[in-house]
């Protein structure tokens, strides 16, 4: 659904949310849930690549981060895990990765690729492309490669989450689409 705000000349698209299930977010990345102690390493544990980089795991302090976006963001060269300290409810605006081989660029007229600021090719993800995703409980949601992703969004005033990627990622690995600028939109959870 969207509506337009006349002062601004701006459209709000609302998302009604998707439960984060390992169904539900498979193009994007992972849902990792509790599993057996002592359970061999399989498909349902975190696929990570870590490989560019020192891995650096931290909490993270956020606050004021309502149910609403207009930035969208992704890293070309690490899978992210991100999880809510206390398995309280929050949420994640996606895209699917829209990383794009310099080959292809040079081969396919067609496409309206973009060179980041760290160098590698995408394709700005379409409004109509955006997602929101509700977590909820002891799990955390590891993002493929290049998946674009805005927040974590909550209720709360503020809230901890736990997050691994590499030491310099938000440094040299991080893109930014801004919806706003480039498209007009505002994005809003329609809870």
């Amino acid at each position: 659904m969207e509506s337009k705000n006349p002062k601004s000349e701006l459209t709000v698209m609302k998302l009604k949310p998707i439960e984060a299930t390992p169904e539900s977010f498979k193009e994007f990345g992972q849902v990792i849930e509790a599993s057996p102690d002592g359970e061999k390493f399989g498909p349902t544990d975190a696929q990570l690549d870590l490989s560019k980089g020192i891995p650096r795991f931290y909490i993270m302090n956020l606050q004021n981060r309502p149910l609403k976006f207009s930035t969208i963001t992704h890293h070309a060269s690490v899978t992210q895990c991100l999880g809510s300290i206390g398995g309280h409810v929050w949420y994640l605006g996606i895209a699917k990765p829209s990383l794009v081989d310099s080959e292809e660029v040079k081969n396919e007229k067609g496409k309206i690729a973009v060179l980041s600021r760290s160098g590698h090719f995408y394709v700005p993800p379409a409004v109509d492309d955006v997602r929101v995703f509700r977590i909820a409980g002891p799990k955390f949601i590891k993002l493929n490669r290049g998946t674009w992703h805005a927040g974590p969004l909550f209720k709360a005033d503020a809230m901890d989450f736990y997050n691994l990627e590499l030491s310099n990622t938000n440094v040299v690995d991080h893109t930014t689409h801004v919806f706003k600028k480039e498209n007009g939109v505002i994005f809003s959870i329609d809870e």
